[in-house]
């Protein structure tokens, strides 16, 4: 077989990349093509009113050590509805969680306004409900949300925003899974 020239050759290692992933979550160059498939919502949860700082019981809150006084963000942030902080922050490292009830479907986040191209998403595991991992690969302080598509036309996000780098993408996600749990288990309860 003849020798492929230097042009062709590295034409073809340029389209073939190099990528790399960590097990269970999509890295840079794998992001898919096509919207995630989630599972369809088993009941609907009313969130139209209710206040997010609500969302966590006393003891979820200690669980989670949580030190301070839930708190609503300002209404003029660039938030999409009702939101409370979280902040953990009695030692290092610290980190807040925010809860959000957003008056729009999940499904705008995979196909819709909410949609960004240079997100990663993946199906999270909100047992009942179509759920969401969502978060932008970066080298720099990361944070990881999960959206709940707890009704239709609704969504509950959890973000986790930590202050360094403490925690690695995986540990953002599995933190952001765990509190969105939490707050629909609530929810439950105020049926």
């Amino acid at each position: 077989m003849p020798a492929l020239p230097r042009t062709v050759l590295a034409a073809v290692l340029l389209v073939s990349g190099c990528t790399s992933t960590v097990s269970g979550l999509a890295g840079p160059g794998t992001r898919p093509s096509q919207a995630p498939e989630l599972p369809a919502r088993a009941r609907e949860l009313a969130v139209t009113g209710i206040d997010p700082c609500a969302l966590l019981t006393p003891a979820q809150l200690d669980a989670l050590q949580e030190n301070g006084a839930p708190r609503l963000v300002d209404e003029d942030s660039t938030r999409d509805g009702p939101t409370c902080a979280f902040d953990v922050d009695a030692t290092r490292p610290t980190y807040t969680y925010y809860l959000e009830v957003v008056d729009v479907g999940i499904e705008d986040w995979i196909s819709g306004d909410h949609r960004e191209t240079g997100m990663i998403q993946r199906p999270a595991d909100v047992p009942g409900f179509p759920a969401l991992v969502n978060y932008a690969p970066s080298d720099g302080i990361q944070d990881c949300e999960t959206l709940v598509g707890v009704a239709a036309g609704r969504t509950l996000r959890a973000q986790m925003a930590p202050d360094d780098r403490s925690f690695d993408q995986r540990q953002l996600c599995d933190m952001a899974t765990n509190v969105a749990k939490l707050a629909v288990q609530t929810l439950e309860t105020l049926k």
